[in-house]
């Protein structure tokens, strides 16, 4: 089991025009702790933060000041794979972040041969099966040898959760996971999350702009606004009785979050 702490973090960038520059904070001295068996909803609106956040968790950016430390541990410079290890993503775009050119089985493969050294190439096809199975890509032998392009937007992004699960991290970062994928299958995906999350006592970080599955997913809610998060609190006190004017305008701008959940699952209204 995984906890990820980020102590007081913030990211700031120059921005150069001519002579003259100027600094943008785009993560302002943001704390959070996310345990085994949790999932803490970022949201906000575009520029808010919520990416860059991601890529610094992920290590993808270095934070101006602050920490991130996995179980009491920090870590500094960009990522290697004892942190890899530890924490994965799902990013946004299916279609990107996977290989057009590899089949499914090397995706899975890639990270078992680089986390799992003296696995037998037996050893990781079988897991590569196992993966594909828990993620509801059957028959698992007929996906693991199709290429990206030889699946629908829903399946590609199972893939891509399936590659996040191979190295057995203990946290999850998904970044709006949903957001590219036709509406009648983003239910579907969203709730493989949530199963593979209480199976595997994941911590999962879910990243949205969509407040009604924000609510149904997740047991937190932080709201963030220019960098700084400014509500934080239970799902349903932050989107029934928010403190911030900022939240209400969220949640007034929000569709229904029942009438919501009610379009993803394809119930007429």
């Amino acid at each position: 089991m995984t906890t990820i702490d980020v102590r007081s973090v913030t990211k700031e960038y120059t921005i150069r025009s001519g002579f003259r520059s100027t600094t943008l904070r785009a993560v302002d001295d943001v704390s959070f702790t996310l345990e085994p068996g949790r999932t803490i909803a970022l949201v906000g609106q575009s520029g808010s933060g919520k990416s860059t956040l991601a890529k610094l968790i992920m290590r993808l950016e270095r934070p101006t000041t602050g920490e991130i430390r996995v179980d009491d541990v920090a870590f500094r410079g960009r990522a290697g794979l004892d942190y890899r290890k530890h924490v994965q993503m799902v990013f946004q775009d299916p279609f990107a972040s996977l290989n057009p050119f590899h089949t499914i089985a090397h995706h899975l493969d890639r990270p078992l041969a680089l986390h799992f050294p003296t696995l037998t190439t037996a050893q990781r096809r079988r897991r590569v099966l196992d993966l594909l199975e828990r993620v509801r890509l059957t028959p698992a032998e007929t996906f693991a040898d199709r290429h990206p392009h030889e699946l629908s937007g829903g399946q590609r992004q199972r893939a891509a959760i399936a590659r996040a699960l191979a190295p057995r991290p203990g946290i999850l970062v998904a970044d709006e996971p949903v957001s590219m994928l036709d509406v009648s299958i983003r239910l579907g995906v969203l709730n493989l999350l949530g199963r593979l999350q209480r199976e595997e006592d994941l911590g999962v970080l879910y990243i949205t702009h969509d407040l009604a599955t924000a609510r149904h997913f997740s047991d937190e809610i932080m709201v963030m606004y220019h960098g700084q998060v400014i509500e934080r609190g239970p799902a349903d006190d932050v989107i029934l009785r928010p403190r911030q004017e900022y939240t209400r305008r969220l949640a007034a701008a929000a569709p229904n979050p029942e009438r919501r959940l009610a379009e993803l699952r394809g119930e007429p209204s």
